[in-house]
This record gives C-alpha cells, sequence and structure tokens, in this order.
C-alpha cells in the first residue's frame, strides 16, 4: 500500500480536549479513526480515548496483515469499545457512564469501508467530486430523514448538537456502515469531529481537499474552522489521508512529507500514531488514572477473547 496522512486535534476555545484521532496500518490494511467525547456527560475524554483504544487493539489482534471481514471487524470493534465504556462507568461508580461519537475506516485491498456511531464524520471526494459523506445521527438530521418542516436551518439549529446514538448510553448503539468503495489513485478520505464540519461550509471542504493534498489541506481546514468558531470554538479534529494505490516505490524514488509505503514492512508488524491529548484539567474522576486503568483492562479482555 501506499498512502499519504495527516491528523491534528486542537483545543480550541474549550479548557479540554476531548477528541481523539489515530490510524493503525500492518502490510496490508489501514485503520482510521476519530473520536468525538461529548461534553454534555462528564468525561467524555475517557470515553473517546476507550473507543479509539479498543479498535486499535482489536485492529492489531485481527490484521495478520488483513482483516478477514471489515464489515464485521468494525462493528464488533465499536459494540466492544461501548461495553468498555460502561464497564468502565459501572467499576468506577461513576454517576453516569461517559459518552463519544467515532468514525471509523478500514482500508486493505484498494477498498474502504467505514463505520460510525453519531456526528463525527467522513468524507470521500474523487476528482474534487464529493462521491460519500457518512450521515449524523442528530435530531435535525432524524427530522430531515422524516420529512418534518425545520425552521432556522443549519449550523445553528439547536437540534444540530443533539444526537441520539452515540457509545456509552444505556441503550445498545446503531452502528451504521458505508457501502466499500474501491479507491482510486488521489483519491481523499477525511474523517473529522463536529468541530471542523460545523465550522467549515461542505463547499470550501472540497474546494481545499481538491486544491491540496491531506498533507496540506488539513492543517487549512482546522485553521479555517478555529478562526471561524472564534473564542468558543469546539474542539477541532481531523485525519486526512490521500491513497496512493498499490504500486510500489520505484527504485530511487523518495518518499514525500507523510507518505508510506509498506511494501518493505515486515509481515506480522504493525505502525500506530495513537494521539492521546493532555488533559487541561483535572476532573473528580482523575482523568489520567482512570485512562492507564482502562487501557489495563482493555488488554486483558482483548487478550482473553483471543486466547
Amino acid at each position: 500500500m501506499r498512502f499519504s496522512i495527516y491528523q491534528d486535534s486542537r483545543v480550541g476555545g474549550r479548557a479540554v480536549n476531548q477528541d481523539r484521532m489515530g490510524y493503525t496500518f500492518t502490510k496490508e490494511a489501514l485503520l482510521l479513526v476519530v473520536c468525538d467525547g461529548m461534553g454534555g456527560h462528564v468525561a467524555g475524554e475517557l470515553a473517546a480515548q476507550m473507543a479509539l483504544q479498543v479498535i486499535h487493539e482489536r485492529f492489531v489482534a485481527e490484521a495478520k496483515p488483513i482483516l478477514a471481514n471489515p464489515a464485521v471487524f468494525l462493528e464488533e470493534a465499536i459494540y466492544a469499545a461501548h461495553d468498555a465504556i460502561l464497564d468502565l462507568a459501572i467499576s468506577r461508580r461513576m454517576p453516569e457512564s461517559p459518552r463519544t461519537t467515532v468514525v471509523a475506516c478500514v482500508i486493505q485491498q484498494s477498498r474502504a469501508l467505514w463505520a460510525h456511531v453519531g456526528d463525527s464524520r467522513l468524507y470521500l471526494y474523487r476528482k474534487g467530486i464529493l462521491i460519500k459523506k457518512t450521515r449524523d445521527h442528530s435530531q435535525l438530521e432524524l427530522m430531515h430523514a422524516k420529512g418534518l418542516p425545520i425552521e432556522n436551518e443549519g449550523n445553528n439549529h439547536p437540534d444540530r448538537n443533539t444526537l441520539y446514538n452515540c457509545l456509552g448510553s444505556p441503550y445498545q448503539p446503531l452502528v451504521e456502515q458505508g457501502n466499500p468503495v474501491l479507491l482510486e489513485p488521489k483519491d481523499c478520505l477525511l474523517l473529522c469531529s463536529d468541530g471542523l464540519w460545523s465550522n467549515v461550509p461542505e463547499t470550501s471542504i472540497g474546494l481545499v481537499l481538491t486544491r491540496c493534498n491531506a498533507m496540506e489541506g488539513v492543517p487549512k481546514l482546522i485553521q479555517y474552522a478555529l478562526a471561524e468558531g472564534g473564542p468558543r470554538c469546539d474542539n477541532v479534529t481531523a485525519v486526512g489521508m490521500n491513497w496512493l494505490g498499490e504500486s510500489p516505490v520505484q527504485t530511487g524514488q523518495v518518499l514525500e512529507t507523510g507518505e508510506h509505503s509498506t511494501f518493505d514492512m515486515a509481515q506480522g508488524r504493525y505502525e500506530s500514531t495513537l494521539h492521546i491529548n493532555e488533559v487541561a484539567t483535572q476532573s473528580n474522576f482523575q482523568i489520567e488514572q482512570e485512562i492507564d486503568a482502562a487501557i489495563n483492562a482493555i488488554h486483558e479482555a482483548i487478550r482473553k477473547t483471543h486466547l
């Protein structure tokens, strides 16, 4: 595989960055994940970190070097993340479980397949045209689906951030999957939290990603979102990936900044860059200690699953 990738996350005008992001790849498979901890509930950053870590750990355990069934993997990994968040809330006697959105994408054999819960989005652009986009699990989007009249439609609508589907809720989440797409060279995938898409018009996202590759375009989009969001801007997080195909690097060719080639990668190896943001303030539940304990529990659960 050959691909270029760029990721970044900014706290914006908030005291704590509750977003998490990361990517992991083997010789023949790539995983991209963005999670957005929900600020209306306790320790959203913990839920986001839990989800990111669980999905990553299961990918590493199952991609040898490809996943047997990416659709099954995405569904089971996301449900496992949901269960891990609930287990943590019970074990720590939290007044309520922390919650998060998630969007995750797997690329292998030149095909992309994704799944999401909540309103973190995935966009797929080809030659400047938006060919795929996830559907938000929000009350506003539900009103659209039902054909109900909507006043004051847009990013300022009061129900835009009201989600009916997330990880960590007492109710089992609905994992919505997209249909597999055969990628073409230079296709661009963007996974992002609502801090980006709520502040940057869709036309502008497409224009930037058409004129620039992910390495150049994602930083521009993040800066755009921060400027538009102003002093009260939400956390802004994005992972952008340009697919470069299955052909190996030519002899003497130098990889561009941010470009990866897996042809010389050993079987059974993986590379990862999970993004764990610094916690700006300590909560009543000592978030850093909770994350350490939760990750240890995740490792143990995955170990038992694969015995």
